[in-house]
């Protein structure tokens, strides 16, 4: 193994070190000292001397000097106090107090009155140094908590998100070699859902205490450091290995700690995860890009379900360099608060204005605008939607209030909502937040989800939407019959309407099974007691065979493309006055 200096390498140290206080530099401690030595070997001198200076006119006796240094020397041992803590505080009470043999004798003595300030002055010193020494203790206990909470993750004691990045960003400085491992556990979710969520925290727990185990223990010959960024997402950061090897074997025996039986409320569990892992500085030398090859390596075993589980970044896994710029461009406007909307309007089958729907634009900064089909994947891929989600939702509410309270149209909102956004504790907070800072009414908002979140989430999606429509919002499933929701949940789902995918509007007109496929998802829709909108409608053609079959609402080229806001207002003020 390579030689490493001699220190702690456990997770509470490599915290220590990374986000400890810095040290004032010990060079400072001997300045200081040479300062007050010196200050007080001139006071020794000027103290007992008679003479006058002539400085720029004006007589002035040396003995004036003495003041000045005096005040000098306890400067600098305020400043031990200040900068060094016990060692420094200890250090400044011994010089003062040995300053005080000299000047009792030479009171007490020799009647020398004219050193009682300067007692004094050293008196009010000490009292000045004892209360820097016990405030700074106070601050620096109290600073402590503060940095053990903003970089521990409560639930399992490891550290969190942001530790992950401190070291990384600090092994970066330093140019030393690491491995980022990121591991995601297989079907958790089954888990939560069969076993209930305690039960789940409760397992995540007992992985995290064998996993920080390992780790302190140094089981593995290379140096571990385990955190928790969310739910069942893990980082392991790696170092101290020589080949390749090293770190497989390492990731392996955290993988063997993860599959080992775990009991959790009388019941035996077993628990596989996904591992991908990228090295700097062979695979990255930016940590974004670190963290993003390493889930990159780990989403491509869960996709392909491969039975090694553990995976290294290679650069065919992904069109890396159009997603990283993607995601930049992504992070930029969240950031600048510059993500923007569009508005498609929909409507009924005699050309009456139902509503719009809230499309998604990001600028990329040179004038083109990126659409949801780029960028909505790479924000799915790295955690973004929901924040792109909310964005959306909050301007376009607040426009389209505005433009209910202006027209008194009885128009329909339409806002596309992610499953990870709709899964959010807060997500209700955030409707009823929109809904108030807005204006807009209820009864015109219609919330858009996936068919899918029918089966990946039903129970917790369906209590969350039926808390929504009791607020009065609308739901509308998006792209009904791409996905795999079978009748008995549909059946159960509150929605109000099923939207028609565009890829069948397509093919409608050219295959006559996907018309008949068309037709059923109308009729189904209607059995349901849902109205149905169709999507992409791009010419008469498909417009007749919708009228045919029963469609209820169409939204498409053929009557009208995503508008700017200016243009939206212009339409419904039309609409209106007609």
């Amino acid at each position: 193994m390579v030689k490493r200096e001699k220190k702690s390498n456990s997770i509470p140290d490599t915290l220590a070190r990374i986000l400890g206080k810095t040290a004032a530099p010990k060079g400072l401690f001997f300045i200081l000292l040479v300062l007050y030595l010196g200050s007080n070997a001139i006071i020794a001198l000027s103290a007992g001397s008679h003479k006058v200076l002539s400085i720029a006119g004006s007589s002035i006796s040396v003995y004036a000097f003495a003041g000045v240094f005096s005040a000098i020397s306890n400067i600098a041992v305020m400043f031990m106090a200040v900068y060094f803590g016990k060692r420094g505080f200890i250090a400044a009470l011994i010089l003062v107090i040995l300053q005080f043999p000299s000047m009792l004798n030479g009171i007490i003595r020799h009647h020398n009155l004219q050193s009682l300030p300067g007692a004094f002055t050293n008196i009010f010193t000490i009292i000045a140094v004892v209360i820097i020494y016990f405030n700074n203790e106070k601050i620096d206990k109290f600073q402590k908590n503060i940095r053990e909470q903003a970089i521990t993750d409560m639930m399992t004691g490891l550290p969190n998100r942001f530790a992950c990045q401190e070291l990384v960003e600090s092994l970066l400085k330093d140019g030393e070699k690491f491995a980022v491992v990121s591991i995601d556990f297989d079907s958790f979710k089954s888990i939560n859902d069969t076993m209930g969520r305690d039960a789940g925290n409760k397992l995540i727990i007992a992985i995290a205490e064998r996993w920080k185990n390992a780790a302190n223990n140094s089981e593995t010959g290379t140096v571990d450091f385990m955190t928790r960024q969310s739910g069942d997402e893990f980082t392991l950061i790696i170092r101290g290995y020589e080949t390749d090897d090293d770190i497989l074997k390492t990731i392996r025996h955290y993988q063997s700690l993860l599959e080992d039986k775990l009991t959790v409320d009388g019941c035996d569990m077993y628990v596989r995860g996904s591992f991908g892992y990228a090295l700097y500085p062979d695979d990255a030398d930016i940590s974004d890009h670190l963290f993003t090859y390493a889930d990159a390596a780990m989403y491509e075993v869960k996709r392909t379900n491969s039975s090694e589980k553990v995976m290294r970044f290679s650069k065919e896994l992904m069109k890396i360099e159009r997603t990283l710029e993607i995601e930049r461009k992504v992070r930029k406007a969240l950031d600048d608060d510059t993500v923007s909307f569009e508005l498609q309007p929909q409507y009924d089958m005699s050309h009456r204005l139902r509503g719009f729907e809230s499309l998604a634009r990001i600028d990329d900064g040179s004038g083109n605008v990126l659409t949801p089909t780029e960028f909505i994947p790479v924000a799915e891929k790295v955690g973004l939607v929901d924040k792109v989600d909310l964005r959306v939702f909050r301007h376009s509410a607040a426009f389209f209030g505005e433009l209910v309270r202006k027209t008194g149209a009885k128009i329909t909102l339409s806002v596309n909502v992610s499953v990870r956004h709709l899964m959010k504790n807060d997500f209700l907070e955030e409707v009823k937040s929109i809904l108030r800072s807005s204006g807009l009414p209820p009864e015109q908002l219609e919330i858009e989800i996936t068919e899918s979140v029918l089966i990946d989430s039903a129970e917790k999606a369906l209590q969350c939407i039926n808390d929504i429509k009791d607020m009065g919002v609308k739901i509308a499933i998006d792209d009904f019959g791409t996905g795999y929701s079978s009748l008995s949940y549909l059946y159960n789902f509150p929605a109000d309407l099923l939207k028609v995918d565009k890829s069948f509007i397509d093919k409608m007109n050219t295959n006559e099974s996907s018309k008949q496929y068309v037709a059923a998802i109308i009729s189904i829709g209607h059995i349901m007691k849902f109205d149905v909108i169709s999507e992409g409608v791009e010419d008469k053609e498909q417009l007749d065979t919708l009228k045919d079959i029963g469609c209820d609402y169409i939204q498409g080229f053929i009557w009208g493309k995503p508008l700017p806001k200016e243009e939206a207002e212009k339409l419904v003020l039309s609409q209106v006055s007609a």
